[in-house]
């Protein structure tokens, strides 16, 4: 398989994230709304710093994954979704390339990441152990790292530049940012997405410990916003947004077995124990174990979820 790493499409205004390279494309033919390229290349971030190698594979698997999530998600009548028709596309851009691409309606980006966690992990853990708090929402006493919660939570965050970190916020702080009829049905929309989400990994054997979404409003050619209705953009539940555990292998207490970069993150973390990295770029480069192990797990965790998925 040829690795997505960099790419050079003929298409304006390419914009290049940590994960993926965006690029503006003709308007819809039939709808004459704007599009987007949005491509989900090898490349892995962990701790908001790009890895020098990629994984490769990794690019065409998510976005498989996240198109089969969006239908789900639009089957069940929870949120519509970025994705629209590129069929008139197909001659333009390279086999390799469009098997990690979807081709998207083009969306002013709501500044806000919505964040829900049905167990404690991760950042959550950390801000639990200081304050009994995730975000402003307080929790019972004695929680346990990697444990199930009461009931899921909405935890918001903000939505940094590259090389910057994120920050988690309150859900009135956020209120602040975009107005409080946002952010209910940013918080309303992606408590249902988790909830359904989670019960279908669960009869699975996964557990969907915490994910990510990103929504955004619909804009015309001018950038001018032509509905108030979010739709659901960036990629939905993969194992880069999301944190996916083995359900047999669950155990309250401590870091769990996962289908997710936590693979990538707990090596990086024991360089940085070591004195070897400090979390600021340039990261430090994965060595093949780390490669194939985390290509492994994420194709693992999709068939699991949705059978086989072929990318060439």
């Amino acid at each position: 398989m040829e690795a997505v790493f960099e790419t050079n499409l003929p298409f304006p205004n390419k914009r290049q994230g940590k994960v993926r390279d965006i690029y503006d494309l003709p308007a819809d033919p039939k709808a004459g709304d704007p599009r987007l390229l949005i491509i989900a290349t090898d490349r892995i971030s962990a701790f908001d710093v790009v890895l020098p190698n990629p994984i490769v594979g990794k690019g065409a698997l998510l976005t498989q994954l996240s198109k089969r999530w969006f239908r789900f998600i639009e089957a069940k009548g929870l949120c519509k979704t970025q994705t629209v028709s590129g069929d008139d596309l197909a001659d333009r851009i390279p086999a390799h390339v469009m098997q990690s691409s979807v081709v998207a309606r083009k969306c002013e980006v709501v500044p806000i990441e919505c964040v829900v966690r049905g167990y404690l992990d991760g950042s959550g853990w950390k801000e639990y152990q200081q304050t009994q708090e995730v975000c402003g929402v307080k929790l019972p006493a004695g929680l346990q790292r990697g444990g199930e919660l009461p009931e899921p939570i909405f935890t918001p965050a903000t939505k940094a530049e590259q090389g910057e970190h994120d920050e988690n916020i309150t859900f009135e702080r956020a209120c602040e940012v975009v107005g409080t009829d946002v952010m209910t049905r940013l918080r309303d929309t992606s408590m249902a997405i988790y909830k359904a989400a989670r019960a279908h990994a669960r009869e699975r054997g996964i557990i969907l410990a915490d994910t990510k979404f990103e929504f955004g409003w619909p804009v015309d050619a001018n950038g001018k916003r032509t509905s108030d209705e979010l739709i659901l953009i960036d990629e939905a539940l993969t194992p880069d947004s999301s944190r996916y555990w083995p359900l047999d292998a669950w155990k309250p207490g401590g870091a769990q077995q996962s289908f997710d970069k936590q693979f990538v993150r707990d090596y990086l973390q024991e360089l940085v124990d070591q004195g070897k990295w400090d979390k600021t770029a340039p990261g430090p480069e994965l060595p093949d174990s780390v490669v194939a192990g985390t290509i492994a797990r994420y194709r693992e965790a999709i068939e699991k979820l949705w059978g086989e998925v072929k990318v060439n």
